[in-house]
């Protein structure tokens, strides 16, 4: 019987042996650095990707391209930080800001060391909040969507904006029932969305322009 950590070991072993082999000596080791600091970057209240995490003085300069050469190889998904919710998001992104998920969730599993038990009961883990967004993140990566987030001027942050069309749609992510946001709320009110979406345990729902869907159902957005 061959168990799922042992593939998933396999499968990140492959990807730092690709690192080695396409990439000189002195940027795999930038480039693994970089891979293996996701888990700890995801841990941190404040998401976004911080250079000194993988080493201390750390910099865009010394670590730039090693995220874009993991970005391009799909082994990460690259989130970037817009400033404004409003069509085209695109042309909002602040280039230094962003957020560096696992292309697979189940590899952030395995690396963060996640125990099996606590995936397959739901048992209380802070870490756990973490891991559902990267489930969200790539599911909507799957579906062809660019990754955006959203952060004001202050204090709130919201985990995901997409466009469709002309449509903002801002997205929050809970990993339980409790599902009360204040940063969707912010968003909403000062962009007037025609449509949100708040994914959690709950079942599906609507409450005005706010659409309820449960994790589950994340690959049909």
């Amino acid at each position: 019987m061959v168990l799922v950590p042992t593939v998933q070991n396999e499968i990140a072993n492959n990807y730092v042996a690709d690192m080695a082999k396409y990439a000189t000596t002195a940027d795999t080791v930038k480039i693994r650095g970089c891979f293996n600091s996701i888990p700890a970057q995801l841990a941190k209240e404040n998401k976004k990707f911080q250079y000194k995490v993988v080493q201390r003085g750390g910099s865009a300069a010394l670590f730039g391209e090693s995220i874009e050469w993991l970005a391009q190889a799909g082994i990460v998904l690259k989130c970037q930080k817009i400033d404004h919710g409003t069509s085209p998001i695109a042309v909002y992104s602040d280039l230094s800001s962003f957020k560096l998920y696992m292309s697979d969730v189940g590899l952030l599993v395995m690396k963060s060391g996640v125990p099996q038990q606590t995936i397959l009961t739901g048992e209380s883990n802070v870490f756990m909040g973490s891991v559902t967004e990267n489930y969200v993140a790539q599911a909507l990566a799957s579906n062809g969507h660019a990754l955006f987030y959203w952060a004001s001027e202050h204090s709130a942050e919201l985990d995901f904006v997409l466009q469709k069309e002309s449509d903002v749609i801002g997205i929050e992510v809970k990993k339980g029932t409790k599902v009360h946001s204040k940063s969707l709320s912010v968003f909403i009110q000062k962009y007037k969305p025609n449509h949100s979406i708040r994914f959690s345990e709950k079942n599906f729902g609507k409450t005005e322009n706010l659409l309820s869907v449960p994790l589950y159902s994340a690959f049909c957005i």
